[in-house]
């Protein structure tokens, strides 16, 4: 049996998408002959609590939690609310204050990576001892945030260890890093750490062929793509929304805000008085002020139900009971390479899902793949009107189904033998 150990951040009982991907590897490893170790910070400063996640952690796996000193955790004594979008990725390039505009500024150039890099020493000191008291086969490290990459690295020299480096997220190339004031000196200095990661692990795994892409341009190391997936859910289907429901659960930042949707949506019910009655928008997690001007001010309000963070086991019920299952990503050429995580659980809902992204999208390749919906870039107005109002008729005729075929590829358990053989490669 091959012993790991996984420096992760993101653990139960965090919420959101990050704490997933590892969760679910632990949970299926013993499986595949893999006996995982758990690395994590004991006292994080989550911007998300999802309790029900620590129901998940198998009781055999050894999880090792140590302290960390967390610069968030002062800098809400200026602002707790910017504090806390910032840390969970919610940053408005619009209106920002000068104390949002200040703490951007000191975590762009002054922790690098992120904001975590001062747990990598303490980490290193106490892993190398654990480590020769209890040896493993190999580290793999998960970032972002990918200050946890620097940890494997001087595991990897100092011990001497087999190091799979985990991009859930690209690094330089993230599309909120052009919002962080970084200085040249910065900027490089991102740039040569990416580098050194990249040359350096024996191994790089990451979750879409663009990111794959774009590393390829920097290491001649191995990369190996793993998406996200979906997990076994106890949940089961419901009868539907009695309404025309378009639900999207998840974050809706000040930038992932698709003006052309709800235009076209305002649109149809100045059109279509039916169609006004039955429309509801439902949306779950954090959404920034700019998404509801936006959408209030299109004359959606009446028609929008704000649902606050829900629990995991919430947002699954959410997904099927829903007519549609909406999915948005940034009109940018820095966002091709995210997949979302809530598409797989959206494959696995079974409902028709309807996707905006950026032209030539890794998120397009899955939905054309799996045919469980449509993927529209931003200039397709007209074409996503006319989808509308087909899933609107369906919806109207009883008829709203999906047809999606193929998703098994994308389960956890699934995703974990190929994550099983890879590690046994090395």
């Amino acid at each position: 049996m091959k012993r790991i150990l996984i420096i992760t951040y993101y653990w139960p009982p965090a919420g959101g998408p990050g704490v997933q991907r590892w969760l679910q590897f632990v949970r299926y490893f013993k499986d595949f002959d893999i006996a995982p170790i758990v690395y994590v910070p004991e006292n994080p400063s989550y911007p998300l609590i999802d309790e029900s996640f620590e129901k998940e952690v198998p009781s055999e796996v050894t999880v090792i939690k140590r302290p960390i000193k967390e610069p968030y955790r002062f800098a809400k004594v200026l602002s707790g609310k910017k504090t806390r979008q910032i840390s969970s990725g919610i940053i408005s390039n619009e209106k920002q204050s000068f104390v949002e505009k200040l703490l951007l500024f000191v975590r762009g150039n002054y922790f690098i990576p992120d904001a975590r890099v001062g747990w990598v020493k303490p980490s290193v000191s106490f892993l190398k001892e654990y480590i020769s008291e209890n040896p493993v086969d190999v580290i793999i490290t998960s970032g972002p945030p990918h200050s946890l990459h620097l940890i494997g690295l001087k595991l990897k020299k100092e011990l001497n260890l087999k190091w799979i480096a985990d991009f859930r997220d690209p690094w330089t190339t993230i599309h909120y890093h052009k919002s962080l004031r970084l200085m040249d000196k910065a900027k490089k200095k991102h740039k040569a750490l990416e580098k050194e990661i990249l040359t350096e692990a024996h191994l790089i795994v990451v979750t879409s062929p663009t990111t794959k892409k774009e590393f390829e341009a920097i290491t001649s190391r191995p990369i190996e793509v793993i998406t996200n997936g979906y997990g076994e859910s106890s949940v089961k289907p419901q009868t539907l929304d009695g309404s025309f429901s378009i639900s999207h659960i998840g974050s809706l930042l000040s930038e992932r805000n698709p003006k052309i949707l709800w235009e076209v949506l305002s649109e149809i019910t100045s059109e279509n008085i039916d169609f006004k009655r039955d429309l509801e928008l439902k949306l779950a997690g954090n959404v920034s002020k700019e998404v509801l001007e936006s959408i209030f001010n299109t004359g959606l309000k009446s028609n929008c139900k704000l649902l606050g963070y829900v629990s995991h086991s919430e947002a699954l019920q959410l997904q099927r009971n829903s007519g549609v299952l909406l999915i948005v990503e940034i009109d940018s050429e820095d966002t091709k390479s995210i997949i979302p995580g809530k598409l797989f659980e959206y494959l696995a809902a079974n409902r028709p899902i309807l996707a905006l992204g950026p032209k030539a999208s890794d998120m397009e390749d899955i939905i054309h793949e799996t045919k469980s919906g449509k993927f529209y870039d931003y200039s397709q107005a007209e074409l996503l009107k006319a989808h509308i109002l087909q899933l609107y008729a369906d919806y109207k005729s009883g008829s709203l189904i999906s047809s999606s075929e193929g998703v098994e590829k994308y389960s956890r358990r699934e995703l974990t033998k190929r994550m099983s053989e890879i590690i046994k490669s090395i």
